[in-house]
């Protein structure tokens, strides 16, 4: 970059979001490092990052199986309606037929006798291997069973028969899952940085993967300082807060499975704050704090950043969260590749919705690029390689339910939720009153709508991008 992010003249001007999410991401850059892993069993995979590229050692599905139940068959076997055959006794064209029944093939016992020959068929259950021979599986609602002499349906006799209804309709190949058909032997199911979902662990262990290398997971510590807050349970003195910002943010970590060094409330002095940064630089991959690093605030708190390391003060053209700071803390490096002797500490703001959205649009993209996660976003040709945008929750168009405002110099972020407006359509409205200290917002909100800068007024039918909370444990 043209600029180092902590030149004075950063905190000079006013940054937009695209600007501070391309310096962070230029800055996390070159302290960033390859997370060191570890294998775990498959079932403590979810929510972890994969650590190696899967290739898969078999085909998925592994043999051509039956999707229903029914009869397997050749579809040769069938008469040709088209042919002009006659196929009934009174010379008539029918669209039905009968064949003679040999045996069985069931899910996990296959058919292990000769191949099917011409004018045969077998019995199949769902998920059970096509015998030899076979290429087609008629479902069972188009089959009546019959014994040999024609007395009802004699089921696995010698000489069984079945007749099919809808002869003409059958199609080759139809109601068969072919081996492979989901994944190929040898072919590549991930990549590393795949977040493990579910659905991701559920793949693997289609695979028959017992155990998995992943990134061991981050380690941030969070504190909190402040002569007026107080922690939950305590009795609140006059002018005093409850703590809810390291609350909120260490929920937030840990949904991501990040690991919390939580230091609680630190005396509001620069030699306790001094102590715990330098101590949390040598154990954790990034440090977080809301308040008391703002422009205004106390002096020994950015006093004690500055004498651990470099840190920058930021005015950020959004809202709610225009105050933000970064800096890097010396520490000492640790004797393997991953430690670059610097770790990233963010000062969000106090007020607690802005500490939990500025969060989201920075703090959260960071730990996913540190983690080694996969980008969630192309970034735009004109945007940095390396932007945080690329790991930030994607983007929904959305109808607007109401008519939204803003300040055009700022990107606003309001609370939504999705409702069904007098037409039936689904639009997203706000969740309320909208300051940055209603906490309560971000309680009701399914999404954050983006009201991007240059734009003073959204009306109500206007589409609108949205951040959707909901994934991956967001919120």
């Amino acid at each position: 970059m043209s600029l180092s992010c902590f030149d004075p003249r950063f905190g000079e001007r006013m940054l937009s979001v695209d600007e501070a999410l391309s310096v962070l991401g230029e800055s996390l850059a070159g302290v960033m490092r390859t997370p060191r892993s570890e294998r775990v069993a498959l079932a403590q995979a979810p929510g972890r990052v994969l650590a190696e590229t899967v290739i898969s050692p078999l085909d998925v599905p592994a043999q051509t199986n039956a999707a229903m139940d029914g009869i397997a068959l050749a579809q040769a076997s069938l008469p040709d309606a088209e042919s002009g055959e006659p196929l009934s006794d009174r010379g008539e064209l029918s669209d039905h037929c009968q064949l003679i029944v040999i045996g069985s093939s069931l899910a996990g016992h296959p058919w292990t006798g000769r191949a099917l020959a011409a004018g045969e068929a077998m019995r199949i259950t769902t998920g059970a291997a096509l015998p030899a021979g076979a290429d087609t599986v008629v479902m069972q609602e188009q089959l009546e069973y019959r014994s040999a002499q024609g007395e009802g349906r004699a089921e696995g006799e010698a000489g069984e028969r079945v007749v099919i209804e809808g002869v003409t309709s059958i199609r080759r190949g139809q109601n068969v899952r072919q081996a492979g058909e989901d994944i190929a032997r040898g072919s590549q199911v991930m990549a590393p940085g795949q977040w493990l979902t579910p659905a991701a662990v559920g793949v693997l262990a289609s695979l028959g993967l017992a155990e998995i290398a992943v990134y061991r997971p981050l380690t941030v510590a969070i504190f909190s300082t402040g002569d007026e807050v107080t922690a939950p349970g305590e009795t609140l003195p006059a002018g005093g807060i409850y703590d809810a910002n390291r609350f909120s943010l260490v929920a937030l970590l840990r949904d991501q499975g990040i690991e919390v060094l939580d230091l609680g409330i630190l005396s509001d002095d620069e030699a306790s704050v001094s102590a715990a940064l330098r101590d949390a630089a040598t154990r954790a991959d990034m440090v977080i704090t809301s308040g008391g690093v703002s422009v205004g605030e106390a002096d020994h708190v950015r006093s004690a950043l500055a004498a651990c390391g470099e840190l920058a003060l930021w005015r950020i053209a959004m809202r709610p969260g225009r105050p933000l700071a970064f800096g890097m803390l010396r520490a000492i490096p640790a004797d393997d590749a991953s430690s670059s002797g610097q770790v990233p500490f963010f000062g969000l703001p106090g007020n607690p919705v802005a500490t939990m959205v500025t969060f989201l649009q920075f703090v959260l993209p960071a730990l996913r690029l540190l983690s080694g996660q996969q980008r969630l976003a192309k970034a735009e040709a004109s945007a940095s390689a390396t932007t945080l945008a690329q790991w930030q929750a994607p983007r929904l168009q959305l109808i607007a339910g109401e008519t939204l405002r803003s300040r055009a110099e700022r990107v606003d972020y309001h609370r939504g939720q999705i409702v069904l407006d007098d037409q039936g359509r689904q639009v997203v409205m706000t969740t309320g009153r909208q300051g940055s200290g209603i906490l309560t917002s971000m309680l009701l909100a399914e999404c954050l709508i983006e009201i991007p800068a240059g734009c003073a007024t959204l009306h109500a039918g206007e589409p609108v991008m949205v951040q959707w909370l909901g994934s991956r444990g967001i919120i």
